[in-house]
């Protein structure tokens, strides 16, 4: 579009304004059209290698969680685990998980090779999985989860702070999604790929089936890291299969949603200043508080097989019923989360979840019935996509400058897991199998976090109008930054 002196008499000087800013913005790209087919063909190249991604994520879960699945099937007995063993287990891997992440992300950060890094990791807990599998006693099991652990930190904040150097606020939401879907496709297809493995490897050369869950899941984590490094994208500036144009739009991009480039312009200070920053912003650690007691909430995911055995039935077809639930979370997830960042919305979105997720508890509570329980279990699934809307908030609130961002991601990830750890004692096993206790905790976390997204969005909604009065003040014409509530 060229403007003549007939069409700017013909519009308003704000409109005018907008039109050649959006040219001047546009011209190095061959104007709007070829910008926006650009952009499509940018964002397709880039979900098809982020989607590598969420298969990496599915591994990293399924690994983290087979010692649910083998307990079933003879690890409790064969290792002489007693008392609270087990539990301690599940939680020692979030002490390695908690120690590692934030150095992990801002080594990331500082060498800005994801497709390097990441499948390194991924190698080591391969290795380091299959390995438990090798254990004899509970020393031995606990110090491979606790190294499994230290290991996998590097990879959910190390993806999300990836994916934050590549997406808009109004795209990043559905992003995270589709990543923590693969958690919870794990949760589904673990257990199956679980109950063919633990049904049918027994004995096979002298070894338990439980140790060829661990044996054949290890392999696989490893065979698939190696696939990764040829498919991952790094950031940028560092990515080599974009052209030139596609380069410059990625970063142009993430210019225009920020209001300030993401690259050394947006970095003041030595190395480890975004350390700093982070740690010296109380909404960090708000949201470390919010996402124990979210994390807490969500904390029947560690015992899911535990539960569907309280319904009765083999441990087969216990196993087989932990699937249904968690391909009903991911639909509601996908939709829930894309519904989110069309309305640029996350404090109602994930409230309703948590609602739903305290309905679904207090039906275990009330009731012993099996169809009622089973029921129950669903809801409680799809309380999950409340952890997406939060990572996904957290994002959205942190964007710049990029070390603040890394190191923000990983701390708040990092110390959620302190909610793992209390979750891995939520569900003692005297306690089933109404587990009635438990569900009263899990219902308690969820109002906490109810009532602290609720404070965070009347704070963030100061901060905004604060912004505007900025704006106004300034004379500033375009819209700025802005918090998402």
């Amino acid at each position: 579009m060229v403007l003549d002196h007939t069409d700017v008499g013909s519009i308003s000087p704000s409109k005018a304004y907008i039109e050649c800013k959006e040219l001047d913005v546009d011209a190095e790209f061959g104007g709007i059209e070829a910008r926006n087919k650009l952009e499509r063909r940018l964002l397709w190249k880039l979900d098809l290698h982020m989607s590598m991604l969420v298969l990496i994520y599915i591994l990293n879960f399924i690994d983290r969680n087979n010692a649910s699945a083998a307990r079933t099937r003879g690890f409790t007995t064969d290792l002489h685990l007693k008392g609270q063993e087990f539990a301690t287990l599940l939680s020692v891997l979030y002490v390695g998980y908690i120690i590692m992440q934030v150095p992990s992300n801002m080594f990331l950060n500082y060498i800005g090779k994801p497709s390097l890094y990441l499948p390194a990791c991924m190698v080591i807990w391969g290795v380091i999985s299959a390995l438990t599998g090798i254990t004899t006693n509970f020393v031995g099991a606990l110090l491979t989860r606790f190294f499994l652990g230290f290991v996998e930190a590097a990879f959910f904040p190390g993806a999300i702070f990836l994916i934050s150097k590549w997406y808009k606020r109004t795209e990043i939401g559905l992003r995270l999604a589709i990543l923590y879907c693969g958690n919870m496709i794990s949760n589904a297809f673990g257990a199956l790929m679980a109950s063919g493995i633990l049904a049918n490897m027994d004995g096979v050369r002298a070894q338990a089936a439980w140790r060829w869950l661990f044996y054949i899941e290890g392999a696989l984590t490893v065979a698939v890291a190696i696939m990764a490094v040829f498919v991952l994208p790094d950031f940028p500036t560092t990515t080599k299969w974009l052209t030139d144009d596609e380069r410059r739009l990625a970063l142009k991009r993430m210019e225009e949603d920020a209001g300030v480039g993401d690259q050394s312009e947006t970095e003041h200070g030595r190395r480890g200043h975004g350390f700093f920053l982070a740690i010296a912003d109380w909404k960090v650690w708000w949201f470390v508080i919010l996402s124990i007691a979210q994390v807490t909430a969500v904390s029947f995911v560690f015992y899911f097989p535990s539960l569907t055995a309280t319904l009765g039935y083999n441990p087969t077809v216990s196993l087989l019923l932990v699937a249904p639930p968690w391909v009903y979370a991911v639909i509601f997830t996908f939709v829930w989360a894309r519904h989110s960042d069309k309305r640029q919305e996350r404090f109602f979105h994930m409230s309703i979840s948590n609602l739903i997720g305290i309905i679904g508890s207090l039906i275990s509570i009330c009731t012993m019935n099996t169809a009622a329980r089973y029921l129950s279990l669903f809801f409680l699934a799809q309380s999950n996509s409340a952890i997406v809307l939060m990572t996904t908030w957290e994002s959205n609130t942190f964007a710049r400058p990029p070390s603040k961002r890394a190191v923000c991601l990983s701390l708040v990830n990092a110390l959620q897991q302190l909610g793992s750890i209390l979750g891995s004692y939520v569900w003692p096993a005297n306690w089933g199998p109404s587990y009635r206790y438990s569900y009263a905790i899990v219902i308690v976390a969820n109002v906490i976090t109810i009532t602290m997204t609720w404070i965070l969005r009347q704070h963030l909604k100061k901060l905004n109008k604060k912004l505007e009065k900025e704006e106004q003040e300034q004379g500033i014409k375009e819209k700025g930054f802005r918090y998402v509530l």
